[in-house]
């Protein structure tokens, strides 16, 4: 009985520590790194009066399946972090049964409630894996209708990509939601079939339906932890800031990037608040997330902006409303190779 305690109670403490190093190394994620070590050292507690017996059982030279199996490949991240957790999940129901015998000092309660807590935590360490593989960097390109001058939406998305663009934002504030929801699934088809993320402004609803690659929000909208818990786990979430304390709070609340803004003045966004440069580098300073410049940028200002720590620069107007959508999005580009 003791040599099956020990077992298992190994797995649990390696599995763990696993996914405790990839949320602090990998993702950089304090709060998951955070509460998969508390979970780690709580069951460790639990076994601390056994600490003693268990050694004195352990042989893990006569354990019949110690080397009986080869150790599988991993395809990726996801695959590793599933394979830990599952071990950790099922260990944790073993010794849920096993401590309600008689005469052992073990708690079933603890180990119970340490699985559902688990259960949680893997979801949201898998869904910031998911998300992490798109992350938003380099030209962000917002297409909006008012900027485009009549012409066609799929062919300015084609353009813009062609160009370099590694993602693309729908912002629609004049055209009703039939007709938003028609635009995200054609602009969505273009550009998947370049496996550029697609991200709509706003409406969580049309998102949900329509497939999008994620959602952006403003201040005034649905708030970040809201939208988190409503979006499927692979969706990507940014949030638009004006402050370090609107920046923090997005990202405590499950934000992926988070769009600084206005840097300059800008004539697509009406009594748009200048930030500056400043603004931008104290935020990137204080976050772990990707860090979107948005407002006035052009290819003049872009390597100021990028210097400054922005991961990558949303534009409307110094693309979309381009004579040539393909060859401003290329320009900006380059300039955004800080020399």
């Amino acid at each position: 009985m003791l040599r099956l305690i020990d077992a298992n109670l190994n797995r649990i403490s390696e599995g763990l520590r696993l996914l405790e190093d990839v949320a602090r190394f990998i993702l950089n994620d304090a709060a998951l790194s955070a509460a998969l070590k508390s979970l780690r050292h709580e069951l460790l507690r639990q076994h601390s009066s056994l600490q003693k017996e268990l050694l004195s059982a352990r042989d893990s030279t006569e354990d019949v399946a110690a080397f009986a199996e080869e150790e599988m490949l991993r395809a990726d991240l996801h695959a590793i972090v599933t394979a830990n957790a599952r071990r950790v999940e099922e260990s944790l129901r073993v010794l849920e049964e096993i401590s309600k015998l008689p005469d052992l000092a073990l708690d079933p309660a603890k180990f119970k409630q340490a699985r559902f807590t688990l259960y949680e935590l893997e979801r949201a360490l898998t869904g910031k894996i998911l998300r992490v593989e798109k992350r938003i960097a380099g030209l962000y390109v917002i297409i909006d209708p008012e900027a485009l001058g009549g012409r066609d939406e799929r062919e300015v998305c084609r353009q813009a990509i062609r160009g370099g663009a590694k993602a693309i934002q729908l912002r629609d504030k004049k055209r009703r939601r039939a007709e938003i929801l028609a635009a995200v699934q054609k602009l969505g088809e273009v550009c998947a079939q370049h496996d550029v993320p697609f991200i709509l402004d706003d409406y969580l609803d049309i998102a949900l339906a329509s497939g999008a690659d994620g959602l952006h929000l403003g201040q005034g909208d649905l708030p970040v932890s809201v939208a988190r818990r409503l979006l499927p786990i692979d969706k990507i979430l940014g949030c638009s800031a004006t402050t370090l304390e609107e920046a923090l709070q997005a990202e405590a609340d499950g934000a992926d990037y988070i769009a600084v803004g206005a840097i300059y003045p800008t004539p697509s966004k009406a009594g748009a608040i200048v930030v500056g440069l400043e603004r931008l580098r104290q935020i990137r300073e204080a976050i772990s997330l990707p860090v979107v410049a948005i407002g006035g940028i052009d290819g003049k200002n872009a390597p100021a902006v990028v210097e400054a720590g922005a991961d990558a620069i949303a534009v409307i107007s110094a693309v979309c409303s381009a004579a040539d959508v393909e060859e401003a999005a290329r320009k900006l580009a380059e300039r955004m190779e800080v020399k």
